[in-house]
C-alpha cells in the first residue's frame, strides 16, 4: 500500500492513497484494535490508527486542512465538547447512529460509543459493601477522614463528576463538599484509578473513586496478576442509588472536519454503534454499551444493576469550567 507522509508543522503523520480509515484515539490499542480488526475483516477496509496520551485536538488543530484524520476517538464529555468548541469536527450523520443511539447520548458533531459509571470502592476488610444510601456528598463527611484515596481533582473523570454535582447542587455547596472530600483525603491526590485501588490493598485508605471498568480490567489481568489481589481487596459501589443515581460519563467519537476518507469513516462508526460493535466493546473492555439492546458483558453484569444519573452529559459539561475553578479554589490537589 501506498503512504505519504506529510509534515505540518514538524509533526509527521501518516496518511493513505487510498480510501482506508484514518483514527486519532486517545483510547488504548488493547481496547480498540479488536474492533478494527474484526472491521476490516468484514469490510476489507484498513483502519489506520495513531494513539495518543495527550495533545489530540491540538494536533490536529495544527495539521489544519492537511491533517489525514478522518474518525476522532476520545474519552468523557469534556474532550468531545472541545472538539466541537474548537471546530474541529464536523456533523456526523447516519441512519445507523441514529437508530442505535439514544439522543442522549449523541450531539450534532458527536456521539458516544460506551458508558462508563464513576464508582467508589470500598475495603473488603475495612469497610465492606457500602450501605444502598451511599452518595457522592458522603465522602464529605467526617467518618472519611483520613481514608479517602482518588487521582488528580483536575483529572477528566473526576471533574466531570464535580461538574455533575454542581449541576444538581450549585456552586456553592459543591465547593463545601469539595473542601470536606480534601479534609478527608489519606494522601495528596496522585496515580490513576487503578493505583487508588492498590493504596485500599495496602492499607493506604480505605475508600477511593474510580471509573467502573477498570474493575474489570484488573480482575481480568493476566500480565499483572498482582492487580487481581487490588481488585479482589475491594467491592465496586454505585453511589446515589436513592436520590439522583450514579454517574455516568462516557467515551465517544467524532468526524474530523476536514476528513478525508468521509465514507469508509461513517461505515467504521456504523459499524462501531452496531449490536456486533457494541458487543465487542462491552466484551474487551469492561464498558457499558450505549445502544440499550445491547447487554453488558457476563462479568460487568455481574455487579450487579443500578440506577443511573439520568441528566444529561451535554448539561453537565456546560459546569466543567465550574468544576475546573473549585478545584483551584480549594487547592485540592496541593
Amino acid at each position: 500500500m501506498k503512504k505519504i507522509l506529510l509534515s505540518i508543522l514538524g509533526v509527521v503523520a501518516i496518511a493513505t492513497a487510498n480510501a482506508d480509515v484514518n483514527v486519532y484515539s486517545y483510547r488504548q490499542e488493547f481496547l480498540i484494535k479488536p474492533l478494527f480488526d474484526e472491521f476490516t475483516k468484514e469490510t476489507g477496509i484498513k483502519v489506520n490508527t495513531i494513539y495518543l496520551k495527550k495533545g489530540l485536538a491540538e494536533r490536529i488543530e495544527r495539521e489544519g486542512k492537511q491533517s489525514p484524520a478522518d474518525v476522532v476517538l476520545t474519552v468523557d464529555i469534556s474532550r468531545l465538547q472541545q472538539l466541537v468548541k474548537k471546530e474541529l469536527v464536523r456533523p456526523l450523520i447516519s441512519p445507523g447512529i441514529e437508530k442505535n443511539i439514544p439522543k442522549s447520548f449523541r450531539g450534532d458533531k458527536w456521539i458516544a460509543n460506551t458508558i462508563r459509571a464513576r464508582a467508589v470502592y470500598s475495603s473488603k476488610e475495612r469497610v465492606g459493601r457500602l450501605p444502598a444510601n451511599f452518595t457522592y456528598l458522603d465522602l464529605a463527611k467526617p467518618e472519611w477522614k483520613g481514608r479517602i484515596c482518588t487521582r488528580s481533582g483536575k483529572h477528566a473523570y473526576n471533574l466531570s463528576l464535580i461538574a455533575s454535582i454542581i449541576a444538581h447542587n450549585g456552586k456553592v455547596a459543591t465547593k463545601t463538599w469539595l473542601e470536606g472530600v480534601k479534609e478527608n483525603l489519606a494522601r495528596k491526590p496522585q496515580g490513576n484509578d487503578r493505583n487508588q485501588v492498590k493504596a485500599i490493598n495496602e492499607g493506604i485508605c480505605d475508600i477511593s473513586l474510580g471509573n467502573s471498568y477498570y474493575f474489570g480490567k484488573m480482575i481480568t489481568n493476566e500480565k499483572h496478576p498482582e492487580q487481581k489481589q487490588w481488585a479482589n481487596s475491594v467491592y465496586i459501589n454505585f453511589p446515589n442509588q436513592q436520590t439522583t443515581g450514579t454517574h455516568m460519563n462516557v467515551s465517544g467519537l467524532a468526524l474530523a472536519k476536514y476528513a478525508p476518507n468521509e465514507e469508509d469513516a461513517i461505515k467504521l462508526v456504523n459499524f462501531l454503534v452496531s449490536d456486533r460493535g457494541q458487543s465487542m466493546y462491552a466484551d474487551v473492555n469492561f464498558e457499558y454499551p450505549v445502544n440499550p439492546d445491547i447487554k453488558p458483558s457476563t462479568l460487568v453484569s455481574s455487579w450487579g444493576d443500578f440506577k443511573r444519573d439520568s441528566i444529561s452529559i451535554i448539561d453537565v459539561s456546560e459546569y466543567y469550567d465550574d468544576a475546573v475553578k473549585l478545584v483551584d479554589e480549594v487547592k485540592f490537589d496541593l
